[in-house]
């Protein structure tokens, strides 16, 4: 008697202990208004937005002198100095150019937006694809070279290096999924601790090169190995044009230090008032460590002659040459870690953002444009999640085999956001424009320039993907966008004809003549005054039985025995429906499905869903509604108890089925249905 309460018990500790359990994992749900409270200050959104930027210099050196290892150690290192600063010069010409934009354009958007609202809507899109495709890399290259420098300490973790990265992966989401704020303050700690540890490598490194005994900067000539050249596709080319094509392509590999530079532009919504001044004295921060930090490791790899091996990057050698292997060595080597995994915070931060502009702009799905519980964009971080991780995956969690996948996009989007800066000015002509119109130009040709050596030298190990993959994002955001285009022109209403009442028939599938049908049909009863109970026969000794009983009923609601040779159910069912249709233009239909809902979830499992398979049947069938009557086994048990219970206090409880007796409770619909 008590176990249909038992299970609604059952059900409601089930409820409440996964509510506890998202409030633990998640926090509690915010309101709309506490949004303004989750904006970022400069020092959270360092932390949040430029980590990418700055952690990349754990990795950008070892780039430029995995390419250029071919020529030697001593000259490898020297030339990794001057590729260095040429990189920095970029980078601080790309920071100004953005920190234009971040007043030009203070509702975020970046490259995006300027090229959509500058160069046109095909450029907006190109630059949307490559911001993604960049993001999605970001959070794999990030979290790979993350886990790289744990196992550079700890050997033994290599053939975990996936596991890792997966489980990497799942903290940020979750982290993330906790709102801007939270994860701003989660991630600021580690972040400052790595910029402090990067300060003291690189002033005791310095001091220790310059000042005190130490090994001397690497020197020697050029040796070309006729090997390595064959695998950089240099066979027999003379050695001023192999000089050459290396030291591009250790350029191009080296260019991976700019990415995320563009973050701060994307996410100025993200900040406290005044939201433009703030992201552009952040952008201001970010882009003065970066260049400080990756000339000085470049630097310091000259002086040490270090090289990445395939056990440990340059700065776990750096540090294991300046601090030694103490504590500060593997303090730096956590810190390095921390970086790298929360550089991929960059992308949880601006990927979901970016998405979220682009569904309302109807090139994504609207899903994307709303905020969860924490006021985060929530269905855009598990998205990235779920892409990234495959990626890690496929790829083995490998930094280098991810690496030529990597920063291909964000110079295209560099030039893009740059060029139409360039347009921008020159159609406004605000105060300055002249000086400004030519500093993006200058800096949209540079990165025009970096994008083709990008690619031309990063397509065979991997870049080819990148420019497959951006065509074809490019053709799904139009194809979405087409989709909510005939959307809105489908259902808007003009108002230009009145709407026509329709013939509306019901009708109620049954099977028999059980508690459930007669439910059914009591609310098809309620909503037409023309109901029809169908019955699909698959089994003539059932029919005549079913016949006589409903006969026998007599309730006022004809009986429609559909044959069905072949045994099915849904078939025979959407053809009767067809020719009601047929026979009557304008005719709406409504089937009412009967459904038993068991009281426990194994039960479900006992129980054909002829019900889902009904709705699904008539999913794309027009001018046929389908609705369900539930029937919950064990309702009228609680029923009766509740009653039984009213006695007892010398209360009567009214009766829910007119004046019904409590038997009745138990039985159901009993006799008519208008008893019912």
């Amino acid at each position: 008697m008590r176990g249909a309460s038992v299970g609604c018990e059952f059900s409601n500790v089930m409820a409440t202990s996964f509510k506890q359990v998202k409030h633990a994992l998640f926090g509690r749900p915010l309101p709309s208004e506490r949004l303004e409270h989750e904006r970022l200050n400069k020092k959270t959104a360092l932390a949040v937005l430029s980590s990418d930027a700055i952690s990349s210099v754990a990795y950008a050196t070892d780039q430029i002198l995995i390419v250029l290892a071919v020529l030697g150690t001593a000259a490898a290192v020297n030339y990794a100095v001057p590729i260095s600063a040429v990189i920095v010069g970029l980078l601080v010409l790309v920071g100004l150019s953005y920190s234009q934009t971040i007043f030009a354009y203070p509702n975020g958007g970046g490259s995006y937006t300027v090229a959509k609202e500058n160069l046109g809507t095909g450029s907006g899109l190109l630059a949307a694809a490559a911001l993604l495709t960049d993001y999605i890399m970001t959070v794999a290259v990030s979290i790979a070279g993350g886990i790289a420098a744990i196992t550079s300490a700890y050997h033994s973790l290599i053939p975990h290096t996936v596991l890792l990265c997966l489980v990497s992966i799942a903290i940020l989401a979750i982290v993330n999924l906790r709102g801007v704020r939270e994860s701003g303050a989660a991630f600021s700690v580690p972040t400052y601790v790595f910029v402090l540890m990067m300060v003291m490598l690189i002033a005791y490194g310095g001091y220790r090169a310059f000042f005190a005994a130490g090994p001397a900067s690497a020197s020697g000539v050029i040796r070309l190995d006729p090997v390595s050249l064959e695998q950089h596709g240099l066979a027999g080319a003379p050695a001023t044009l192999a000089l050459a094509w290396l030291l591009i392509r250790g350029f191009a590999e080296g260019c991976a230090a700019m990415t995320g530079t563009e973050a701060i532009s994307n996410g100025i919504m993200a900040f406290k008032q005044p939201a433009q001044k703030n992201a552009a004295v952040t952008l201001g921060w970010m882009v003065a460590i970066l260049a400080a930090f990756f000339l000085g490791t470049s630097l310091l790899a000259r002086h040490y002659g270090v090289m990445p091996t395939t056990t440990d990057t340059v700065l776990s050698q750096l540090a294991s040459h300046i601090f030694g292997r103490g504590a500060l060595y593997y303090v730096f080597q956590y810190s390095t870690f921390a970086i790298l995994v929360l550089a991929a915070n960059t992308a949880f931060a601006d990927f979901p953002r970016l998405s979220g502009i682009l569904a309302n702009d109807g090139y994504m799905p609207r899903q994307l444009a709303a905020r969860g519980d924490r006021l985060a964009f929530s269905n855009g971080i598990i998205a990235l999640a779920v892409i990234a991780a495959l990626i890690v995956w496929l790829f083995n969690g490998q930094t280098n085999a991810l690496i030529p996948l990597y920063a291909v996009g964000v110079f295209v989007c560099f030039t893009l956001s740059q060029a139409g800066m360039v347009v921008h000015w020159l159609r406004t002509k605000e105060p300055g424009w002249r000086w400004k119109a030519v500093l993006n130009g200058v800096g949209a040709l540079a990165t025009g320039i970096v994008s083709i050596l990008q690619v031309a030298t990063k397509f065979v190990e991997g870049a080819w993907i990148v420019v497959l993959i951006i065509p074809l994002i490019i053709l799904l955001l139009r194809k979405i966008h087409r989709h909510y285009s005939q959307f809105a022109s489908e259902i808007e209403f003009k108002g230009q004809s009145p709407m026509i009442p329709m013939h509306h028939t019901v009708i109620v599938p049954v099977n028999g003549i059980t508690k459930a049908t007669a439910g059914a049909l009591v609310y098809a009863s309620a909503i037409s005054d023309e109901v029809v109970a169908a019955y699909i026969e698959v089994d003539q000794r059932i029919t005549e039985k079913l016949k006589a009983d409903w006969e026998e009923w007599d309730i006022g609601i004809p009986l429609v025995v559909i044959p069905s040779p072949y045994r099915s159910v849904l078939r025979p069912l959407v053809e009767y429906v067809e020719s009601l249709r047929m026979v009557m233009p304008g005719e709406l239909v409504t089937v009412v499905v009967p459904e038993i809902v068991p009281k426990k979830w194994w039960e479900h499992l006992l129980h054909n869903k002829t019900a889902f398979y009904i709705r699904t049947a008539f999913l794309f069938k027009p001018n046929v509604v389908v609705t369900t009557v539930p029937f919950l086994l064990g309702h009228a048990y609680r029923l009766r108890d509740l009653i039984e219970h009213d006695d007892q206090i010398g209360e009567v409880a009214p009766d829910p089925l007119e004046g019904g007796a409590p038997e009745q409770l138990e039985e159901g619909a009993s006799g008519r249905v208008e008893a019912a």
